[in-house]
């Protein structure tokens, strides 16, 4: 009998860090490949290993192609001002729309799943303007704009979707500083 009282207490002491953890990340319910299409600028993002030395100007690219892929082109203004630019692949992830898969590796290793990286559209204005994109589990995350910089306000709305979505954004980078429309 003094083993119940005991898993109870143990349940209510667990409970509160349950209740801290977000719940599983979605991506939006459609996304329209041919209007996601075309240059993103990059607004802001948390600490990604292969952006490091990018400081400026950051684009992605995607161009859909008649295999139902979308080829992606990134490119940055490195540190040393130095153009840099990656030419990649994305796929759809299984059956949902905005849940794409993207790699950088060359083409020939891409039947091995650990050159994919998850690339979900977590949020996406109506008319395509801007987006967040992440993946499952919070570690990146990018805020896209169809143009080279973003106002206040709607900046502003986007972090505070991203931190109710459960990301930290006590590391985020803001490469455009957004403008006081």
């Amino acid at each position: 009998m003094k083993t119940l009282p005991a898993l109870a207490l143990l349940l209510a002491l667990a409970a509160p860090a349950a209740a801290d953890e977000p719940a599983p990340l979605q991506a939006v319910p459609e996304l329209d490949l041919q209007r996601y299409s075309g240059t993103w600028h990059e607004i802001a993002r948390l600490p990604m290993y292969f952006e490091r030395r990018c400081v400026g100007d950051i684009t992605a690219t995607y161009i859909p192609l008649e295999s139902g892929r979308v080829q992606v082109r990134n490119a940055c203004l490195r540190d040393d001002g130095v153009r840099m630019q990656s030419v990649g692949m994305a796929r759809r992830a299984g059956e949902h729309p905005a849940k794409l898969e993207v790699r950088f590796a060359p083409g020939w290793l891409s039947f091995l799943p650990m050159v994919w990286a998850d690339y979900w559209v977590i949020a996406l204005d109506e008319d395509y303007r801007w987006a967040l994109v992440g993946e499952p589990d919070r570690e990146y995350l990018w805020f896209l704009s169809r143009e080279p910089a973003m106002d206040a306000a709607t900046f502003e709305a986007l972090k505070d979707k991203a931190r109710a979505l459960g990301y930290s954004l006590d590391e985020l980078i803001v490469v455009v500083p957004p403008r006081a429309d």
